[in-house]
């Protein structure tokens, strides 16, 4: 029994482990040969809505039923959800992977301002102020040495990072008081981002280009290659696993294993990005990006260091909800912030 255990145990956080670190760089690829991201995005949300369906109707998981009232009240928060997952689309399909986990890495600065100006949280400790210089100190050298730098890149870093730190500050605070289960947020947030996708389509005038390329492809064009229907469809596998080794893996290890698991992630994901491609930083540059990881474990040491305070709980929470790397205190908290934003972890 022991020896099963420890084996169940091991593949959870195996398979957490290649799809947190594989995830960005699978979306990399899919928007380099499926260059529409609206649509891909679409697609992705399509199939982990429909897996939750599906995997519910077979009895595998739990979800809660749609109803209009919860998807009124849940709209607010599927719509940032959705800022944040079609900036971060269109950061990838514009810059490489390092600049988009360099621009996550600084979501902490920016919640700890938020905190401090709009909910008057005290200011941060001098470790956790310690390990926001290093953070920034790493992303500001690499972003001097960032030879694909373009204003259009750059652009939707900044639009990404806005709405990324608008998703952890806003909707923790909105949806745990909604009452769904984990599988419940991950069904109403692809669903109802589901449903917003053709306005975006229509505001960003992406349905042309989709048109025109269905067009074009009667007559031999490329939207529907082989090597584009295989990006795109591991990608939204990749979306749909995540989720559920992401919650798995929470429930069989420790908090501190699944911390250790998740800064692991972050280092294959450079690892893996400079082995397969040259769409990375230089070497400079990944020393500042490695620079920028340590000071997020840093930070997590910060803000996890006592857990009788009051202002470190609070930093936790907000880590916890933007990296899904810790455990909660509370079980249901921990299991809401998992359905919010699982997907965005690994993009």
């Amino acid at each position: 029994m022991a020896a099963k255990q420890y084996y169940a145990t091991s593949s959870l956080v195996i398979g957490y482990g290649l799809c947190s670190s594989l995830l960005a760089v699978i979306n990399k690829f899919a928007i380099t040969k499926f260059n529409y991201p609206g649509l891909l995005t679409a697609l992705q949300y399509l199939t982990s809505a429909l897996g939750v369906w599906v995997l519910g109707k077979l009895g595998f998981l739990h979800h809660d039923p749609f109803t209009l009232e919860t998807a009124r009240k849940f709209l607010p928060a599927a719509f940032v959800f959705y800022l944040a997952i079609f900036t971060n689309t269109n950061l990838l399909r514009h810059a490489n992977v390092d600049t988009f986990i360099v621009f996550r890495s600084l979501t902490p600065i920016l919640v700890a301002v938020a905190d401090t100006a709009f909910r008057k949280q005290p200011l941060p400790s001098k470790l956790t102020f310690l390990s926001l210089v290093v953070i920034l100190g790493g992303a500001v050298g690499y972003v001097a040495t960032d030879y694909g730098f373009t204003i259009t890149a750059y652009s939707w870093a900044f639009a990404y990072l806005v709405t990324i730190t608008t998703e952890m500050v806003y909707i923790k605070h909105m949806v745990t008081n909604l009452g769904l289960n984990t599988w419940g947020f991950v069904f109403y947030n692809n669903l109802l981002s589901l449903m917003m996708a053709p306005l975006f389509w229509i505001l960003t005038g992406e349905y042309a280009d989709v048109f025109a390329a269905l067009v074009s492809s009667r007559g031999g064009g490329d939207l529907f290659v082989p090597v584009a229907f295989f990006a795109v469809s591991l990608s939204c596998v990749f979306g749909l696993l995540i989720s559920f080794f992401g919650f798995a893996a929470r429930k069989a290890v420790s908090a501190t294993a699944f911390t250790v698991t998740g800064v692991v992630n972050k280092f294959l994901t450079v690892v893996i990005n400079v082995l397969i491609w040259d769409k990375h930083a230089t070497p400079f540059g990944l020393v500042c990006l490695i620079f920028t990881i340590a000071g997020g474990v840093l930070y997590q040491q910060s803000v996890t260091g006592s857990v009788g305070n009051g202002t470190n709980q609070r930093e936790s929470g907000l880590l916890k909800h933007m990296d899904n790397k810790n455990d909660d205190n509370d079980e249901s908290d921990m299991d809401e912030e998992k359905g919010i934003s699982g997907k965005i972890s690994g993009i």
